[in-house]
């Protein structure tokens, strides 16, 4: 039976410290991934992606074969990054990563459960919201929080990308403050929005799948199986969170990575891409249609992990933020 009754409104700090604390605690976890996803997304640039060098001296950075070769795989591109760079080199850009995390997952989990408890409209008889307006609210919130997030993004993934550049061309960044006063001081405060239209569109289809996924599978779950919430509950809604939003994602992260790691061509001083769409055609007119997914399984290796840990911490902080009324 439907009701009108809007569920307890909870206070914004809560959704935002809850949610800052679970993704921190995730994405130290998960990072060494996300730094391998990056690395494969960019392989097989052409010149002016951002690269000082040709095709080969790119391929180069992440394998010892011809530039014509297939790009190495997950397991390849990790032991590649160890070998030249070290087990540090796994780790490279994780002061933004933390950066990115508070900003901007801390900002969309705050913004969704706002937009959740000011959804007009029918409820169950549990409060929740049926399966598309959480998807709104998923979207609106993966908006708001990838438009705060962006500058610690943007450091995040030229951080994670310095490693594969040639040494003359690195950007050397010390960590992500260091990055962020650099980026405004060499290109302007603008270009710590670079990338924000993919980082935007990714973070919408991301966050609607993410959140709307969870809470329906875990309502779900809670339902059918008739289990008390907890661990188990949580980890299985979380599971499928991930799966969904790595298959939907990831074309629209490939072309954030290749946008935001982009430098002008040396000779003519244009960007290589002109925005997302331009991105994924020239993409896969130069390397084919799979070129889209490419980081695919890190990606997924990634996300399912990635959500398990950030949403039961969230659940936790939550759960402790709860006897602060």
């Amino acid at each position: 039976m439907a009701t009108n009754a809007p569920p307890k409104k909870q206070a914004p700090w809560k959704g935002f410290v809850a949610g800052s604390t679970g993704a921190m605690l995730s994405g130290a976890v998960t990072h060494p991934i996300d730094l391998v996803k990056v690395r494969m997304q960019l392989y097989g640039q052409c010149v002016g992606d951002g690269v000082a060098g040709t095709r080969a001296s790119v391929a180069s950075s992440v394998s010892s074969s011809s530039a014509i070769s297939p790009p190495p795989g997950m397991m390849r591109t990790g032991f590649l990054v160890v070998k030249h760079e070290g087990a540090k080199g796994l780790y490279k850009g994780l002061s933004a990563s933390l950066m990115r995390q508070a900003s901007f997952i801390g900002t969309k989990f705050g913004a969704y459960d706002l937009l959740k408890s000011a959804m007009p409209g029918d409820r169950d008889a549990n409060g929740a919201l049926p399966f598309w307006k959480m998807t709104l609210c998923g979207l609106g919130a993966g908006a708001i929080g990838a438009a705060v997030g962006n500058p610690a993004d943007l450091a995040m993934v030229r951080m994670q990308a310095d490693g594969r550049l040639p040494m003359e061309a690195r950007r050397h960044y010390r960590h992500g403050g260091d990055a962020l006063v650099r980026v405004v001081r060499e290109e302007g405060v603008l270009a710590l929005w670079r990338g924000c239209a993919p980082t935007v569109n990714r973070a919408m289809i991301v966050t609607a799948s993410q959140m709307a996924v969870y809470d329906k599978s875990k309502a779900t779950i809670l339902e059918v199986s008739h289990v008390k919430d907890g661990l188990a509950v949580q980890t299985g809604a979380s599971f499928m969170a991930g799966i969904v939003a790595a298959l939907t994602s990831n074309p629209i992260d490939l072309a954030k990575s290749r946008l935001m790691s982009m430098k002008p061509d040396p000779k003519t001083g244009k960007m290589p891409y002109s925005g997302t769409l331009d991105c994924i055609v020239k993409t896969v007119k130069g390397e084919g249609i799979g070129a889209v997914y490419k980081g695919l399984i890190p990606t997924t290796a990634r996300q399912v992990p990635l959500n398990v840990v950030r949403f039961v911490s969230v659940e936790w902080c939550k759960k402790v933020l709860h006897a602060f009324e």
